[in-house]
């Protein structure tokens, strides 16, 4: 299941009910104490309530609620439940879902306690109407007696059936969004979230306060991280253990049940064995990793710089262990600052590794973060600016908040910079920036974008391309400004006139090739993931374009159900092909030298 959004209502700052949607990479940026952490440490307790626990004085100050709201909602739904080895169901057929089809599970924490208790809801789109609302906090009699006063032809087995002929005999079922209480022992609701649960995300927080045990914190955390993963892969076989087990238990309760009939056979009518089997998270919890370094020294007494270079190793190890796996539990990764105490190279590691992770099916990242270099290379729709109003907490996103958001992280003039490069998306930047690379490798008097300072790069945004040409929000920088759009988007040629009209010195251009990805040679993209593909100038006779056969061919090299998105593919181009071409390809592909025509006449400009 993937995380599409997380709401909280009354935990510490959040007093009313604030709603955050949750992309594959989302940053949370905002000043200090605005909640940034308070989103990553509500979803911990959602998850795990282990690294951060739910506590009495978690309750928002301002108000006299003793109650504790996070709800988290889910797309990527499991097909099937299976209650019971005769009774198999789905979310859809239960009326488990949403109007618009995603699962919305709500934990309320109770903190008029010392330690607060939580009870789950389903909230879904529901039967409401009498006679027709509760049913999964029936019993199997009790459905029985239901269907034999309406007198319906169904089985009198299987409790997901007869649900489902009582509501289809219903002609207004009154749908309504409601509450389902499914931890309370009220039936298949309490089974029907034991299943749900083996299906949620694995959480993993990394917070930014180092401690000083070996045992615990950001030194242990990965390694707890990498425990769950382990565990979600070899979950066929962990469920194998457990039916056996399972098998072995009721046997015994069942001959229990006879020895007691002999002596009180009324007793014994009245009982039913009933087994519970352990989450995931309790498998996790039997094992733990501890770590020495060189010459055995404990791995929390060296400095906090190398002690976070656990996780940066842990990133990328994890990034290029998905890269070959495609059948595993989906994970989120929550960090908090992750450039703290880290050299710029281990910054880029970092975000190289997140960006790898997501890209792969079922993973995402949630970050938070206080550099503006940091920021600046992470997707700008993963971009929530935290801000405050009215002593309440408010999350946004989008083009209007940009210049808040810059504020915010202390972006100011690089009095070096002296042309603007302004692109669709982050992975036009590296992109441009390899291209650059390999020409200025044959020919030095070409620029290297790569390490350039006098040029700099501003991420448009395709959907907000749009307000930034319009409205010119880069004029106070007074720079020329280079525009590069792909040729994919007809109205782009209007965008591109009005920038060639500015009469200062800036100037734009559509690529001549569909996109920047119809540049790339097949041999780079066969060196990267060891796949032939065609790669044509424009879509070719089935309308799919580069990014579109590129990700046909490695979902079906991978072995994956559906077809990875056109985002992911071009990240994994950007990341692992446009590194690969070299002068020769890029003359191959290009041997009218337009890519090389962009980069001479910014060297003009220089």
């Amino acid at each position: 299941m993937l995380l599409k959004s997380v709401s909280i209502e009354n935990f510490r700052c959040f007093k009313d009910e604030v709603k955050i949607q949750i992309d594959n990479l989302t940053t949370l940026v905002g000043k200090n104490d605005v909640g940034k952490s308070a989103i990553l440490e509500a979803l911990e307790i959602f998850f795990n309530n282990d690294t951060v626990k739910i506590e009495q004085c978690d309750s928002c100050v301002h108000t006299e609620q003793n109650s504790v709201s996070i709800t988290c909602e889910f797309t990527d739904l499991p097909d099937s439940l299976i209650i019971d080895a005769d009774a198999k169901t789905s979310l859809k057929d239960e009326y488990l879902l949403t109007e618009e089809g995603t699962l919305m599970i709500q934990k309320v924490y109770s903190c008029n306690k010392a330690k607060p208790s939580a009870e789950v809801f389903v909230l879904a789109q529901h039967p409401t109407a009498e006679g027709v609302d509760g049913l999964l906090e029936l019993k199997e009699k009790d459905l029985q007696a239901i269907i034999k006063d309406k007198r319906l032809q169904v089985s009198l087995k299987g409790n997901p059936g007869m649900r489902k002929a009582i509501w289809e005999a219903e002609p207004d079922l009154k749908l309504s969004m409601v509450p389902i209480p499914v931890t309370k022992p009220k039936e298949d609701s309490k089974r029907i979230w034991e299943q749900l649960e083996g299906y949620l995300p694995v959480f993993a927080l990394f917070q930014s306060d180092r401690r000083s045990q070996d045992s615990d914190g950001e030194v242990q955390n990965p390694m707890k991280a990498a425990v769950a993963a382990a565990i979600a892969e070899v979950r066929p076989e962990i469920e194998q253990i457990q039916q056996k087990i399972e098998e072995k238990a009721k046997a015994i309760a069942e001959n229990t049940h006879k020895a007691l009939k002999t002596i009180d056979p009324n007793l014994a009518s009245e009982l039913t064995p009933q087994f519970t089997q352990p989450t995931p998270a309790k498998w996790v919890g039997l094992f733990s990793v501890n770590m020495t370094t060189d010459y055995g020294i404990p791995l929390n007494k060296r400095g906090s710089g190398v002690r976070r270079l656990v996780l940066v190793s842990f990133f990328k190890a994890e990034a290029e262990r998905q890269l070959v796996a495609n059948n595993r539990r989906n994970i989120i990764y929550a960090i908090e600052e992750p450039e703290t105490a880290q050299h710029p190279n281990n910054q880029k590691i970092l975000i190289k590794a997140f960006k790898e992770l997501t890209s792969e099916p079922g993973c995402q990242v949630v970050l938070t973060t206080h550099s503006p270099g940091f920021a600046s290379e992470l997707p700008v729709d993963g971009i929530r600016f935290v801000t405050v109003q009215e002593e309440s907490p408010e999350i946004r996103s989008g083009v209007d908040v940009f210049g808040e958001v810059a504020t915010t992280l202390g972006v100011v003039p690089d009095s070096r910079v002296k042309v603007l490069m302004c692109v669709e998306g982050p992975t036009d930047v590296s992109a441009i920036k390899c291209l650059s690379f390999a020409l200025n490798q044959q020919d030095p008097s070409i620029p290297n974008l790569n390490s350039e300072s006098r040029v700099a790069f501003v991420v448009l945004g395709g959907s907000t391309l749009q307000h930034w040409v319009t409205q010119n929000y880069l004029r106070g920088l007074g720079r020329p400004e280079v525009h590069i759009y792909d040729s994919d988007v007809a109205k782009y040629s209007t965008y591109v006139e009005e920038v060639n009209n500015r009469n200062d010195g800036s100037w734009a251009v559509q690529t001549g090739k569909y996109e920047i990805e119809s540049y790339l040679h097949p041999d780079a993209v066969f060196d990267a993931f060891n796949i032939n593909i065609e790669i044509t100038d424009q879509p070719n006779e089935s309308g799919h374009a580069t990014p579109k056969v590129f990700a046909t061919a490695y979902s079906q090299a991978k072995g994956f159900d559906g077809i990875m998105g056109d985002n992911k593919a071009k990240q994994k181009l950007s990341d692992r092909v446009f590194p690969l071409m070299t002068a020769d390809r890029i003359k191959a592909r290009d041997p009218e030298g337009e890519v090389e025509g962009w980069f001479r006449k910014i060297a003009e400009m220089l």
